[in-house]
């Protein structure tokens, strides 16, 4: 039998390299499907890397170097089996704006900038990951992630459609106004790039549907380029004016140093953390929105450790900032990627096609580039989950429609913090205000419970309450006004019993409140007594002395008798001419051990 101790050694050293944990699961259906995915990954990121390089003001090789050894590194180390790490639009634009005041985009020094950048947000990313902060992505809920997606699905849509339909709008446009200018230039559709791109997209649908198992992808992408190429043969390329993907930079990346002078540091450092940030979330929400797909289960930490190490080792590869990519990632689940493997796959395809294959991708038209990803954002949005959340929750529709709405009028990283924002503020404002319902005893003759569809009435001088949810600062405010409302109804309710199997928690606030009401209470000569505490809740009590304050005394175990003990100290004269008596013990004796007389 193996010790435990080895069990722990073999747990360390997953950590360590978490890529042991799916390397067993290799053979060769895993390799040929991830072999698969990952060259329609490598095609895939070829135009996005040019232009993201562009938005970011870099040289258009520095895209698909941010493609290469960020990809395998994130891949070898991360927690995703589907996520793709690269150059990303929301990182490029971020970069342009950030450093473009500091030198001239393009420039030696600005490319010396950015790769000092890239190396600050690996050691931020590493540092947090280390530092075990993962856990802060549980805060972004299941609804934040499904909308999210829907909204990044329809800004790949957006993005695309001028690809697809040969329209002219300008480079980084909104998606309001994307389909302003759509909208206007209608008229200057170019028929024969929509009949490319729809070629290749009902291509795509039907293998889809009736070979699921097939690279559907690269089938449409074959049929799609063979179609333009007729096209182009019938009509001549001047005729038809189908955009292709256009000449690629043939060169590995070259290695580069960042450079970390105090004077570099201090420039680039606040960006730095701003973009650790947009990357972090942008790269966990989308490993956990494909995770939601998947099935599998993502580990925050890890996901920061791979990111950190993905830059840290680019920034000395000539690349920039990576993060996940919603497209690529995307196009590898979809394309049946099994294991991370498909991501380094992708990033070392790249290498090759860049050098065998450019001048055949150069002709492959951005129409069919654009019908591909209309597929992958089409799959991305999980519509049986949208509707159930419009069926059964507001709440859960506020924030989808706030994080769905937030993505595509402002930006992915704002719809996250707008969502998981708007989600705590609801928790919080629900968490806040614990349900407290009027209970009674139960009527079964050996029943020690309490139930609050008995239908009985009030007692005149004993309140009955079950308050389920914690006695936080928050909530104390919300538990004394329904304490304070019972003096207001009937004023004979001196004494109040709390149910309080569910209450999971009382911090200070919660445990200050409920030692000044059992004062109150005392002072008006009744009492405040607990039925089944957790012991959670009498620990916190007693370490704060609140116990002593309350009284052991009042405090009722679980399968005991409260209502027995407290009725010895009501008001006999009141139980004298009570006509309610909902207790057993009003219809054997008075509080004072009077017989109860006969009516």
């Amino acid at each position: 039998m193996t010790p435990p101790s080895s069990f722990a050694d073999a747990g360390r050293f997953r950590r360590l390299f978490p890529f042991l944990r799916w390397w067993p699961r290799l053979n060769r259906e895993t390799l040929r499907a991830d072999a698969i995915a990952g060259l329609l990954g490598a095609i895939i990121v070829l135009p996005q890397g040019i232009a993201f390089a562009t938005l970011a003001g870099l040289p258009p090789q520095y895209g698909l170097y941010a493609a290469m050894v960020p990809a395998i590194v994130a891949a070898l180390f991360g927690s995703s089996w589907h996520l793709v790490s690269g150059p990303t639009n929301v990182i490029s634009i971020f970069l342009f704006a950030s450093l473009a005041p500091l030198a001239e985009p393009g420039s030696r020094e600005y490319i010396s900038l950015v790769l000092t950048l890239t190396f600050l947000v690996g050691a931020l990313q590493l540092a947090m990951g280390l530092a075990r902060m993962g856990a802060l992505v549980n805060f972004i809920s299941h609804t934040v992630v499904i909308s999210f997606t829907a909204g990044a699905a329809c800004l790949i849509f957006a993005a695309q459609i001028k690809y697809f339909f040969g329209v002219d709008i300008p480079s980084g446009a909104t998606f309001a106004q994307t389909w302003h200018d759509f909208a206007l230039g209608l008229g200057s559709v170019n028929p024969y790039a929509t009949a490319v791109g729809a070629v290749t997209l009902l291509t795509g649908i039907l293998f889809r549907r009736t070979a699921p198992r097939f690279p559907y992808m690269i089938v449409a992408m074959i049929v799609g380029g063979i179609f333009a190429a007729l096209l182009n043969a019938v009509f001549g390329e001047a005729g038809t004016a189908i955009a292709m993907v256009g000449a690629l930079p043939g060169s590995l990346p070259g290695l580069s140093a960042p450079d970390l002078s105090p004077e570099t540091i201090r420039k680039t450092l606040p960006v730095a953390l701003a973009v650790t940030i947009l990357a972090l979330t942008e790269a966990v929400s989308i490993a956990r929105a494909i995770a939601v797909k998947s099935g599998q289960r993502i580990d925050g930490n890890q996901e920061f450790i791979g990111q950190g190490l993905s830059n840290i080792l680019g920034s000395f590869f000539s690349a920039y900032a990576s993060s996940g990519s919603f497209n690529r990632s995307g196009v590898n689940f979809e394309a049946g990627a099994r294991t991370p493997l498909a991501a380094a796959f992708s990033a070392l395809m790249l290498a090759p096609i860049l050098f065998a294959v450019a001048s055949l991708v150069a002709h492959l038209p951005l129409a069919v580039m654009a019908a591909i990803l209309f597929l992958v954002a089409y799959g991305l949005i999980d519509f049986r989950y949208i509707a159930t959340v419009l069926r059964t929750s507001r709440q859960e529709t506020a924030v989808m429609l706030l994080t769905f709405l937030a993505a595509l009028f402002a930006n992915l990283e704002f719809a996250i913090y707008a969502g998981v924002l708007l989600s705590l503020t609801l928790y919080l404002t629900r968490t806040s205000r614990p349900l407290v319902l009027d209970v009674k005893p139960d009527s079964a003759p050996d029943s020690y419970h309490f139930t609050a569809d008995s239908g009985l009435p009030d007692c005149p001088q004993l309140k009955m309450l079950r308050v389920n949810g914690s006695l936080f600062f928050g909530a104390v405010d919300h538990v004394q006004r329904n304490l304070e409302q019972i003096d207001e109804f009937e004023p004979r309710q001196k004494h109040v019993l709390i149910v309080a199997s569910g209450i999971n928690f009382v911090d200070l606030a919660g445990a200050e409140i409920l030692a000044r009401e059992s004062r109150r209470r005392r002072s008006i000569g009744g009492g405040l007594y607990f039925y089944r505490v957790k012991d959670a809740v009498r620990e916190m009590l007693a370490r704060g002395g609140h116990l002593r304050e309350i009284g052991e005394e009042n405090l009722f175990p679980v399968k005991s008798r409260p209502v027995a003990a407290i009725y010895r100290k009501l008001d006999p004269e009141v139980c004298r001419v009570c006509k309610v008596r909902i207790f057993r013990e009003c219809h054997v004796t008075l509080p004072n051990g009077e017989p109860v007389k006969a009516a």
